[in-house]
């Protein structure tokens, strides 16, 4: 089991990689900084314990030790066990989820990797808000999207943010950085049909178009809030779809649009 290492002092340097975490400049998640994964709450933290990602260290109180409990058998990394307002000390905030742990950043997998055994994928263009993105893993996660790509102006999928919004499933579901948008050829050599999703009032239905590639591979494009999916992307797709809207409402919340299009497709695969 990890060893349980009692701290008392919020300056012990072992501490270092959880310190300062809601600070611009010296966030240890930052990519140009440590570059550490944070995971935050038991259920994150569980799902850390299961992914690609190593876990270097723990820092939570007595009561969250307890309740990880047999998730711990085996870890090689120490869980530092403190009171909640030495962990508040720490991070710069109270803490209520009462327990992180840090890892370090495994190598990036490439698309062709996450591509190889996937049969549905999400494609992300300019998808730049870190709920958003961690919104968008969750809802992949529970409805049977195998794999993530980026495209142009994503943000950092394992931002703590992301990673506790998505539940930690940011580091279970498989997601690769693309070389924007060379990569969209990469699907389709891989028989992937690409479907681009739009408010276009000129678009063909959602339902419509999942019911033609139920028995296809099949990558769904989203773009960022605004200004959606750009023209180069919209081009190189096979397929643009709407999902019809009322009330004058001409589309919805990017993780909302992406989770219906995912459900769509998971109920009609075979």
């Amino acid at each position: 089991m990890s060893e349980v290492i009692d701290v008392t002092d919020p300056e012990d340097p072992r501490l270092d990689d959880f310190r300062d975490l809601n600070s611009t400049d010296r966030r240890p998640d930052l990519p140009s900084g440590k570059g550490l994964v944070i995971a935050e709450g038991v259920l994150v933290v569980q799902r850390m314990l299961v992914s690609r990602f190593i876990p270097r260290a723990l820092l939570g109180t007595d009561r969250r030790l307890t309740e990880l409990g047999t998730d711990l058998n085996g870890v090689a990394a120490p869980y530092f066990r403190a009171a909640a307002d030495v962990m508040a000390d720490v991070v710069g905030f109270h803490l209520n989820r009462g327990v992180l742990a840090s890892a370090s950043r495994p190598p990036e997998l490439s698309v062709p990797q996450v591509l190889e055994d996937a049969r549905t994928v999400a494609v992300l263009e300019g998808v730049n808000d870190h709920e958003n993105l961690g919104s968008i893993f969750r809802n992949a996660a529970g409805l049977d999207v195998d794999a993530i790509v980026f495209g142009g102006g994503c943000a950092d999928p394992l931002y703590r943010r992301a990673v506790r919004v998505s539940m930690g499933h940011a580091l279970l579901v498989p997601y690769a950085w693309a070389a924007w948008p060379d990569d969209l050829e990469t699907l389709r050599n891989n028989e992937f049909r690409l479907l681009a999703m739009t408010p276009d009032p000129a678009a063909g239905t959602l339902a419509d178009a999942m019911a033609d590639v139920a028995d296809q591979r099949l990558a769904v494009l989203v773009g960022a809030e605004g200004p959606g999916l750009s023209e180069r992307a919209m081009r190189a797709s096979d397929m643009r779809v709407r999902i019809p809207m009322s009330r004058g409402t001409d589309s919805l919340n990017v993780a909302t649009a992406a989770a219906l299009a995912f459900y769509e497709r998971a109920r009609l695969t075979p």
